[in-house]
């Protein structure tokens, strides 16, 4: 007697209609979730749009900020003191992040290298406030705030941002490339910069893109470490330097209704800032995957 096939059994069990009312339903609510988080999304970027976008001009991006409650002044000096911080954030960070997931990935035993992730993992979801109160304490209590100080909260805060996103990167690396090197006799560093690295370039530039992203708009880690500068464009990192989440936050503190719309006008800008880098992470991403892929 033959037996019945799988198909006639989840027919018979009514298993097969089942799943699919369960898929169904599971399809209905992740795409409602979705549209939900895109019009979110909408309705934050079209209210900073229209709040911001009459304060936004020419004058507005290559004026310095004035004396507290002035708002004949722009961001200018905001937005080198953001591109300096977060540049010398970046200097620090990335390089070690990227060396960090290299050696946990590609040299390490799997022990320690679950144990850096743990800690990586636990250093990413530490509150940056807390950062921003560590650095106050190593480097600003007893001496002054200074860009050079919040450059390094930000630099811990991208840290692990930029080790996780390169170690998941390369770890999509083909392994059949790796093993084609090795039975060639190729050393395993030597495969690993000549072959690995130069395959995930474009994932591990996403990687470090979006983490500059990130610490772009924080604020907490800023208000304690450069939140009292000086008048005009300020380049010394020794001294404490103006930026745009600063900005933000001051003039949104303000009574000015003038100084309401600057701050929407500068958040404008950041989020224009934002975009742009996840545009290009994306892209590279994109191209990153496709390469690994072929």
């Amino acid at each position: 007697m033959k037996a019945p096939s799988g198909h006639a059994l989840l027919l018979d069990r009514g298993n097969l209609k089942r799943r699919k009312r369960v898929n169904r339903v599971i399809e209905v609510t992740s795409t409602i979730a979705a549209l939900l988080a895109v019009a979110v999304l909408l309705i934050v970027v079209g209210s900073v749009l229209l709040k911001g976008l009459g304060a936004l001009s020419l004058h507005f991006l290559t004026t310095p900020t004035g004396l507290f409650g002035d708002t004949s002044g722009g961001i200018s000096n905001a937005i080198v003191g953001s591109a300096i911080m977060v540049g010398l954030a970046a200097v620090m960070a990335i390089p070690v992040g990227l060396l960090v997931a290299i050696y946990t990935t590609e040299f390490a035993s799997p022990r320690f290298g679950h144990a850096v992730r743990f800690v990586l993992d636990i250093l990413n979801g530490v509150p940056t406030i807390i950062t921003g109160i560590f650095v106050f304490g190593l480097m600003v209590e007893g001496n002054k705030q200074s860009g050079f100080a919040a450059s390094v909260a930000l630099a811990i805060i991208m840290l692990p941002i930029v080790a996780r996103t390169a170690q998941e990167v390369l770890t999509l690396v083909p392994a059949n490339l790796k093993e084609a090197a090795h039975a060639l006799g190729i050393a395993h560093w030597r495969s690993t910069v000549r072959i690995t690295i130069p395959t995930a370039a474009g994932g591990l530039l996403t990687g470090a893109l979006l983490a500059v992203a990130r610490v772009a708009g924080e604020t907490a880690p800023l208000i304690l470490l450069s939140s009292i500068y000086g008048q005009g464009v300020l380049t010394e990192p020794g001294e404490a330097l103006a930026s745009i989440p600063i900005f933000i936050f001051q003039s949104s503190e303000s009574p000015s209704p003038d100084a309401h719309t600057q701050a929407w006008a500068a958040a404008l800008v950041l989020i224009a800032f934002v975009l742009v880098l996840n545009v290009v992470a994306r892209a590279f991403y994109a191209r990153s995957r496709k390469r690994m892929g072929a």
